[in-house]
């Protein structure tokens, strides 16, 4: 029922043919299912997984991103906020403003690997959150320093935009800002946002 009601164009009412139940109990349904999977299973999203990033896998990842041509040979995964968009709020509506995107939200924080695995998942925060903000809270750059090598060592990276701080696991485009940008500058900042 879960996985039905998750599927891309499904609403509640779509499921009452084929479960039989009214719209109320299949929501209640479903979300004692959503509950039960992250109480017992969120450690899988929240938490550095061993399983699906370990270093040879850090390392397959790494390799199937250099070879659609980014700079980066090290790079095994990219790092995003996203803005969810909510109702105004009646009280405390500036706490979930965004004010870039003009619109009341929650924030989520993802990071992705090649393969289309969310492999960390932090959020919701409050819309007014910046990512590097989510970044802190979510102690992810102590995740990647911890656990962000390749099998023989090498500093493993994500890529993020250029609301990120540039670290060593955490690399961003080059910034124009006092001096312009070198054309290998922009040439890298193109390949990776490409």
């Amino acid at each position: 029922m879960l996985l039905r009601r998750t599927a891309y164009s499904c609403r509640y009412s779509d499921l009452i043919l084929r479960f039989g139940r009214p719209v109320p109990e299949l929501s209640m349904i479903t979300n004692c299912v959503v509950d039960y999977l992250y109480d017992n299973h969120g450690l899988r999203l929240t938490q550095w997984n061993h399983q699906i990033m370990s270093p040879p896998l850090l390392q397959t990842y790494a390799d199937a991103v250099s070879a659609q041509g980014a700079p980066l040979n090290n790079c095994f995964g990219f790092i995003d906020g996203t803005v969810r968009p909510i109702c105004r709020p009646v009280e405390l509506q500036e706490v979930v403003y965004n004010r870039h995107k003009r619109v009341h939200a929650l924030k989520f924080q993802s990071l992705t690997v090649p393969s289309g695995l969310i492999t960390n998942l932090f959020g919701p925060v409050e819309g007014r959150k910046h990512d590097a903000g989510m970044l802190r809270d979510s102690h992810m750059l102590d995740d990647l320093e911890l656990h962000a090598y390749s099998p023989t060592g090498q500093v493993m990276c994500v890529y993020g935009d250029r609301a990120y701080p540039l670290r060593a696991h955490l690399q961003v485009p080059f910034r124009a800002g006092a001096r312009a940008l070198t054309p290998a500058m922009e040439l890298y900042n193109k390949n990776n946002y490409e």
